[in-house]
């Protein structure tokens, strides 16, 4: 499939790139994720959210730009590697606004302003990322249970958290979270696990929610896959300007063939990814009936080819590619988590059978 962006969003594209190579490019951020407790920049998530990319994922009515939209920025923050919880805090907006009442309302306008970080505490068992019945419960206006992996939690102002009685957000009460901190392979990931015994406000009922998290798991994976995408494109693009310039017997070692068919191969991987990926988004935005296998299709893939694309951006770059000053293996640990989360590469294989469209018989 060729996918070709229209005026509109190539501008997107171009201004976004602009914008995070000048505000956040990785030389920039790499000192606020490997030495702050927060993990990422404030001022230009605050900035992000006046510029309008928080509520992305809202109708057009309320703002948003829809899931290609959605994908080409996710897409471009891979390229920089941008840390924090921006993938998670829009799939936070956008399931508010699948929710009724004052409460939902205000915590999605101050989460799409950038005055409050909000974020879905949905998993329960540090063995697994995929999605599972909850065990927490809602009761007398109160939150009880665990959750674990809630990504930036220890920052956030309120979560959105999966119970057996339906969606309930938890403001951050006043002496914080009783969470601890999860040791990470990505260092500019920040996991805690939660323990709940707080006041909540009750967001939606059982199958309200089930319908609400079950697009929120398409979504994220939708944008997980567009941020690896964005990563595999700029590893390779680190791996071509290296061997470009490395010289190994007088020559540039990229003019030897078995570095060019590594480099080709490379570039396959992260070509299917960026169709695969933008066909799901076109799928997500039609509304067409196989959106959920597209995805799946998508996430399946980027995880594997991901992981093929910057292993190998790290071997084209010789003995520098281990080393820490270097970026490739930024870009690598952030394509085995983003992995895990929104679906595991497995889940979403299985899900792809299971929800695989049925060929007419000829």
């Amino acid at each position: 499939m060729q996918f070709e962006l229209n005026e509109d969003q190539a501008l997107l594209q171009s201004s976004t790139r602009e914008l995070l190579d000048n505000e956040a490019a990785l030389e920039q951020t790499r000192s606020v994720m490997e030495e702050s407790s927060e993990g990422y920049p404030k001022d230009i998530y605050a900035q992000l959210a006046e510029l309008g990319y928080a509520g992305l994922l809202l109708s057009e009515e309320d703002g948003g730009l829809g899931p290609i939209a959605f994908a080409i920025v996710m897409s471009e923050m891979g390229r920089v590697a941008f840390p924090g919880p921006f993938l998670e805090l829009s799939l936070a907006i956008r399931l508010l606004s699948g929710c009724s009442g004052e409460v939902a309302q205000d915590w999605q306008a101050r989460a799409a302003e950038g005055s409050a970080l909000v974020v879905l505490a949905r998993d329960e068992d540090l063995a697994s990322t995929d999605p599972a019945a909850p065990q927490a419960h809602f009761a007398d206006g109160r939150v009880q249970g665990s959750k674990v992996f809630v990504p930036f939690g220890a920052e956030a102002d309120a979560l959105v958290v999966s119970t057996a009685e339906g969606l309930a957000l938890v403001p951050r009460p006043g002496t914080g979270w009783n969470a601890a901190p999860l040791t990470t392979f990505d260092h500019a990931q920040r996991f805690v696990a939660v323990e709940l015994d707080d006041e909540a406000h009750l967001l939606a009922e059982p199958e309200t929610s089930a319908t609400l998290l079950t697009e929120a798991l398409r979504l994220g994976a939708l944008g997980a896959s567009a941020q690896m995408m964005g990563i595999m494109e700029r590893s390779l693009e680190i791996a071509v300007a290296y061997t470009s310039e490395r010289e190994a017997f007088g020559v540039p070692i990229g003019s030897f063939q078995a570095l060019q068919h590594r480099c080709a191969d490379m570039l396959i991987q992260a070509e299917s990814a960026r169709s695969a990926t933008f066909r799901a988004a076109w799928a997500e935005e039609s509304g067409a009936e196989d959106a959920a296998y597209l995805v799946s299709v998508a996430k399946a893939w980027a995880g594997p080819a991901g992981r093929f694309v910057c292993g190998q951006a790290i071997q084209l770059l010789g003995g520098v590619g281990f080393t820490w000053e270097y970026d490739p293996h930024i870009y690598l640990k952030r394509i085995k988590t983003l992995e895990q989360f929104h679906g595991s590469t497995t889940w979403h294989v299985e899900n792809a059978l299971v929800n695989a469209p049925v060929l007419a018989d000829a």
